[in-house]
């Protein structure tokens, strides 16, 4: 005779286990979507700096100290004056988000990309809040105003040397995620310094390399 009562647990049991799998598998797919979703929306607020077309018109910079420089399309500039370096780079914010700029480290001379960026303590902070809109032109500004600073010789050498000059820029999205590091050179050329991108690095998400 059958067994009526273990055939019932049998059959609640074996539905309590097609139920688990596919609530499971639920569970997994909304997962994934979810990251989907997330990994689209942080696209969609992501900043990717590079130096600005030659056809850009220049930009007009002025220092907290009230002087001007004009940093022209696919360029920078650098003026040194007696108790400062002043240095810029017209850029072009090709992501898909607003870049907002904190911070930037100077090297003097040539560094190649296989050469990690600076450690980020050594990063000097920007005095005010700079932005390049999605799409459009802005630039980085900064100085070197202590002169008794060891850097401070050794930058000044290396612009009346005409040699290349290396800026990581620090930046991130409008929300402070999404931190990256570009890193520029300019290139003397005649009267203008020419600006180039080698590299650039995700802080806050995997490396694409």
């Amino acid at each position: 005779m059958l067994d009526w009562s273990t055939i019932s647990s049998l059959a609640t049991a074996a539905g309590t286990l097609v139920l688990a799998v596919a609530t499971f598998a639920s569970v997994r797919s909304g997962g994934r979507s979810a990251r989907v979703a997330e990994r689209a929306l942080l696209l969609g607020l992501r900043p990717v700096l590079a130096p600005s077309r030659l056809q850009d018109p220049p930009q007009k910079i002025m220092f907290a100290d009230r002087h001007w420089v004009h940093a022209p399309g696919g360029g920078g500039v650098v003026d040194i004056g007696d108790d400062a370096i002043y240095m810029a780079i017209a850029l072009r914010n090709v992501g898909s988000g607003l870049a907002v700029l904190h911070g930037w480290h100077f090297r003097p001379g040539r560094t190649l990309s296989d050469i990690p960026h600076a450690d980020l303590a050594d990063f000097r902070r920007l005095t005010r809040d700079l932005f390049v809109p999605t799409g459009d032109v802005g630039f980085w500004q900064g100085a070197l105003r202590d002169p008794n600073e060891p850097l401070f010789a050794i930058a000044r050498q290396a612009i009346e040397g005409r040699d290349m000059l290396t800026v990581e820029v620090l930046y991130g999205d409008h929300e402070g995620g999404q931190r990256a590091i570009t890193r520029f050179s300019l290139t003397p050329l005649e009267d203008r310094w020419i600006a180039a991108v080698s590299r650039h690095w995700n802080l806050d998400r995997p490396d694409p390399r």
